[in-house]
């Protein structure tokens, strides 16, 4: 009789596997690369294409039953309770630029639930994952989310400020300026990261894909924060998506205004 594998070992495979990826990425990094331009005018280089195809051999080859969906390549098609969702590079355009700030990222749903998460910056020699009742990890140590509690206080982050008025979003931008402390542009993966290991307080996207979203719902919830979309639902399937430490979450739902 065979049994579920736990959610503690599949975290130790996919952080394995990220860290095998990120490797597989770091030949290409800070080299010339030729960068092809996809239907949606994001850049996409054959490093990408082998991370992802690195991952997805790793995932086939340890658990053959599960799904897989990736950015690169689509979904496999296999009916599971299982769905393994990869992004091989989060921040092609950092990484195309020789930028650091660019990640591996792995997520896991189980019968529709976003359970696992792993980011890894390899150019940093960073790792943020999580499982379901299993804690944040940074680096192998136990992180939180901070305990700032006012957006006046905070550390803003963000992906692209030109993409809030692409999104009929100004007025909402020109609120959170006026509200918060400071904003940066520390955007991607990245951004989240930092605000599920206690350096900012708030990171906002005004456009994700499943494959963007799924491991950043279970690191930032298992840090004690919150990853929901911009009305404040905690879903890896939103159109946009935030995430918070939590406390300056619902003063922050208030200035998120309705697209104009």
């Amino acid at each position: 009789m065979t049994h579920p594998t736990s959610l503690s070992t599949m975290l130790d495979f996919a952080a394995d596997a990220a860290w095998q990826a990120g490797q597989l990425t770091l030949a290409h990094f800070q080299t010339t690369l030729a960068v092809e331009w996809k239907g949606d005018n994001s850049p996409v280089t054959a490093a990408d294409r082998g991370s992802e195809k690195l991952l997805r051999r790793l995932i086939e080859d340890r658990f053959p039953d599960h799904a897989i969906v990736g950015e690169e390549f689509g979904e496999t098609d296999r009916d599971s309770t299982y769905r393994w969702i990869i992004d091989p590079i989060d921040g092609t355009r950092s990484f195309v630029r020789g930028v650091p700030l660019y990640g591996v990222l792995i997520g896991l749903e189980v019968a529709g639930e976003a359970v696992l998460g792993v980011v890894h910056f390899p150019a940093l020699r960073e790792m943020v994952a999580a499982a379901r009742g299993e804690g944040c990890r940074w680096n192998g140590r136990r992180v939180r989310v901070s305990t700032v509690e006012s957006l006046s206080q905070s550390l803003l982050l963000y992906t692209d400020a030109a993409e809030f008025a692409r999104q009929r979003r100004a007025r909402t931008w020109e609120r959170l300026q006026a509200a918060t402390h400071t904003q940066r542009s520390w955007g991607d993966c990245y951004g989240h990261c930092l605000v599920a290991t206690g350096r900012a307080e708030v990171m906002l996207d005004p456009v994700l894909s499943v494959w963007d979203a799924a491991p950043l719902l279970p690191i930032l919830e298992e840090a004690g924060g919150t990853f929901t979309d911009w009305t404040g639902v905690p879903t890896i399937h939103g159109a946009n998506g935030m995430s918070t430490n939590g406390r300056v979450l619902p003063a922050l739902l208030e200035l998120m205004e309705p697209p104009d």
